[in-house]
């Protein structure tokens, strides 16, 4: 299908002013199709050509301004709107639609846990020609409305408020109406319709509502008031930052099955992945995430929703701000007030590593860079999201709160139910502050990469007067101005052990070429950018670093802790620390860590990244044997019950690291880890799975877990143990599902990718590693961006850290038919490779 490319949105934005979207869908047509039937009201501007986009498994009739068009006219997704006159006119399309098993588009999913069926729209960035046609670029806003006819036992949900307004004679079919929208982008409208299960309130005269499967609803009513309590928590706070009200007639979030993303910022109608209403225990770490994605999606409804990108050059103003937003609003508002925390630990490394790659762009990249809707697709990563976010920390620390939430409401007042760009934005900033914020914009939003900071220290001489001292300089390796925290560290007086405190907190501007001058001994530790507020990567001095592998432990605050953390995951990934040595200071150092984040965040590093890439895999049991240990001190730390979290995290660590059976298996047997806690199905499947890997069970044993719990996470753990098991039939059985059987679900494809390559499994699957690479393209090809991806991030060869998989895969970069998403993915799999494979080798 054919791509929009920016010219052509120009050309129609300057031809068209669309005014309203009547959608009619009948979901009643059985496990296929659905039927379509649109009407679009539009004017045009002056006399001219224009196209409308439509991805149908079936054109039944065109009528524009009451004439028919030929459906055959319908070539590549595009139906030409020729010799349209000026003034306004109306287009009325009927269609047989195909539903989505892909997450794109209008998804259908049945429950296996009882065989309720659901389906919901994904319309972002252009499937919504998936589901009805459209005009379909950001800046052709309309009002939407729906009226779907569905089963007599579903309930639809829409952007408005629905209303069951009749029912079927033939069949007894509900037909439900929805409120129209204000002006909405195409990408943003939004459908979900099934027999929920709700819980509904109301809030601020407005009615708010969760929503699941009904196989969830226990879990669902278990959270409903932590969810409901974030929920108008961090609403009540944007009305107090935003002067903008809340611009839509009502706030849903339902969570769906097989979602691609975390959520999606549909006006008034918020869609989640559904593993966010949890059937397992979880950390409380997890819980703040999912508080997190919450505060995030609602500061889209102004972020994105009531202000919306011109073009997707500037996807940064959508999920930057929300970013950003979502994580100092969650602190502000809820019972998570250390969520920066956690954002430093886990999407901070994201954003690093993204800007590190040959694929890093700006935060905003030049309209140029963004040619078309596929290229749009590659910039969702964590430049988008994490370093914008942390660049919008720095102009906050930097410019000020009260002026930056200044420019926000001046920016909402100027363009809402408009769209807007970067310049807009920045002179909005700008209308409220003497500082030059458009040379900050081409500093930080225009630039790529990560700049360096390291400390520059310098003993002064004690003379017979002069007590002595130390200077500091910071030197910069990159091109961004920093305003940044220097925390300085002495050990603490009359501390034997590793305790650290801060004795001063300096704040500079980088670069000034100012030297600070101190007297006294030279710190202990001194930690640039203290407080993570601007986005660098930072070096320790020799003395710092030695401080920090003997007592990160003792320094007493997390974020500062999390700081250093990365400053030494940054020296892994450089080849300028030893992958053992930092599992030594894990070692020595998370079993007395009091931050769960932290604890979360440098374990999945060293098992994910150090155990199974860094090491060469003659030390591999050895870095195995480390985390074994880790996991076991946490445990006995955590045997009086008053840290389940700590103890479950630490329970994960041991059972993907075990290297026999034995222990895992008599857990599986009793149902439970001794002390707690009880094998409940994550856990289970866990274990199940590291079984499968290490050939303790057999497809009988898979088959009989799936029997005791058949649910949606019940296959995709079944499907992930069996490609795991170590036989050459498994391996082929697996294989084939992922690339020539289309009919598995996204879900159900990346749970089989997941369990297919394992490093102890090298010399079984070495003959599928180039064989990757030719039937990834031709996957792709066939099913599309959402597969492809997939396909791209977990069925990658990442364990084969060796040249003949970085040369198979160059080689296939060369591939001219390489659908753009894989691409994108490829390149970012075989730098990440050939990091790995550099530290190997040194």
């Amino acid at each position: 299908m054919s791509a929009l490319t920016r010219t052509e949105a120009q050309l129609r934005a300057q031809l068209l002013d669309v005014q309203h979207y009547d959608v009619a869908l009948d979901l009643t047509d059985g496990d296929e199709t659905f039927h379509s039937a649109a009407v679009i009201r539009f004017t045009a501007r002056t006399a001219g050509d224009t196209f409308v986009e439509l991805k149908p498994h079936r054109l039944d009739s065109v009528l524009l301004d009451g004439a028919p068009l030929p459906p055959d006219a319908l070539h590549d997704g595009r139906l030409p709107l020729t010799g349209l006159t000026e003034g306004p006119h109306e287009l009325r399309i009927d269609s047989l639609m195909r539903y989505s098993r892909t997450g794109e588009g209008l998804h259908r999913f049945t429950d296996p846990a009882d065989g309720e069926t659901y389906v919901y729209s994904q319309m972002f960035l252009d499937d919504v020609q998936r589901v009805f046609p459209a005009f379909d670029q950001p800046d052709l806003k309309a009002v939407f409305a729906f009226t779907v006819t569905a089963p007599a036992h579903w309930t639809v949900l829409a952007n408005g408020v629905t209303t069951r307004t009749g029912t079927r004679d033939t069949d007894g079919a509900g037909i439900w109406r929805s409120a129209p929208t204000p002006l909405v982008s195409t990408y943003l409208a939004a459908v979900a319709a099934g027999p929920w299960h709700s819980v509904t309130t109301e809030h601020a005269g407005l009615p708010f509502g969760i929503h699941c499967r009904r196989s969830l609803a226990p879990h669902l009513d278990a959270d409903a008031e932590e969810i409901l309590s974030v929920t108008t928590a961090c609403f009540d706070r944007y009305r107090e930052k935003f002067t903008e009200p809340y611009p839509f007639d009502s706030y849903d979030q339902a969570f769906v099955p097989e979602f691609n993303a975390g959520a999606m910022e549909n006006p008034g109608l918020v869609t989640f992945r559904d593993e966010f209403i949890y059937r397992s225990a979880v950390t409380d770490t997890e819980r703040q995430t999912r508080a997190m994605v919450i505060a995030h999606e609602m500061a889209h409804m102004w972020f994105g929703d009531l202000v919306t990108l011109a073009w997707f050059d500037d996807i940064w103003l959508n999920e930057s701000f929300a970013e950003y937003m979502g994580y100092q609003t969650l602190t502000e508002a809820t019972r998570f007030t250390d969520t920066w925390t956690d954002f430093a630990v886990t999407r901070k490394p994201w954003g690093y590593d993204a800007d590190q790659r040959p694929s890093t762009h700006p935060v905003a990249p030049a309209p140029e860079d963004v040619p078309d809707t596929a290229s749009a697709l590659l910039n969702f990563d964590g430049i988008s999201y994490a370093k914008g976010a942390s660049a919008l920390r720095q102009l906050v620390a930097w410019l000020g709160e009260k002026d930056f939430l200044a420019g926000i409401n001046t920016h909402f007042a100027r363009h809402r139910f408009a769209n807007a760009s970067l310049a807009d934005f920045v002179d909005s900033l700008a209308a409220h502050t003497d500082r030059d914020v458009h040379a900050w914009a081409d500093a930080w939003l225009r630039t790529t990469g990560a700049d360096t900071l390291a400390p520059r220290i310098e003993e002064t001489p004690e003379g017979p007067t002069d007590p002595g001292g130390w200077t500091l300089a910071v030197d910069r390796r990159g091109s961004r101005p920093h305003h940044v925290a220097v925390g300085v560290y002495h050990r603490a007086p009359g501390d034997a052990g590793r305790a650290l405190e801060r004795t001063a907190l300096l704040h500079l501007d980088v670069p000034s070429g100012d030297v600070v001058s101190a007297s006294g001994p030279r710190p202990a530790l001194l930690v640039l950018n203290d407080g993570d507020l601007t986005y660098a990567k930072v070096r320790l001095d020799e003395t710092s670093v030695e401080t920090a592998l003997r007592g990160l432990s003792g320094i007493p605050d997390p974020l500062t802790r999390a700081v250093v953390w990365n400053a030494l995951r940054d020296m892994v990934r450089d080849g300028e620390l030893d992958p053992h040595d930092y599992l030594a200071t894990a070692s020595a150092h998370l079993p007395d860590e009091t931050d769960l984040a932290v604890v979360q965040g440098v374990l999945a590093f060293a098992r994910t990244q150090i155990a199974d890439r860094y090491v060469t895999p003659d030390r591999r049991p050895e870095a195995l044997a480390t985390l074994t240990a880790i996991a076991r001190d946490l445990l006995r730390r955590t045997e009086d019950g008053a840290d389940p979290g700590l103890r479950l995290a630490a329970v994960r660590v041991l059972v993907d690291s075990a290297t026999q059976p034995d222990t895992l298996a008599t857990w599986l047997d009793e149902g439970t880890v001794p002390g707690g806690p009880e094998l409940d199905p994550e856990l289970g499947w866990r274990v199940l799975g590291r079984l499968a890997v290490l050939g303790a069970v057999q497809e009988a044993d898979i088959d009989a877990a799936l029997a005791a719990d058949p649910s949606a996470t019940g296959e995709e753990g079944a499907a992930r143990c069996r490609a795991a098991l170590p036989t050459p039939e498994a391996k082929a059985a697996a294989w084939d599902r992922l690339f020539h059987d289309d009919s598995l679900s996204n879900y159900l494809f990346s749970a089989t990718a997941q369990g297919f390559w394992q490093p102890e499994q090298t010399d079984l699957v070495r003959e599928y590693v180039t064989r990757f690479y030719p039937e990834a393209v031709a996957l792709g090809a066939r099913r599309g961006p959402a597969i492809a991806e997939a396909a791209g991030r977990w069925a990658f060869p990442a364990h084969a850290v060796d040249e003949a998989n970085l040369r198979a895969g160059h080689d296939c970069l060369a591939d001219p038919d390489v659908l753009p998403l894989l691409r994108r993915k490829l390149v970012d799999q075989l730098d990440d490779l050939a990091r790995a494979h550099k530290v190997r080798t040194g």
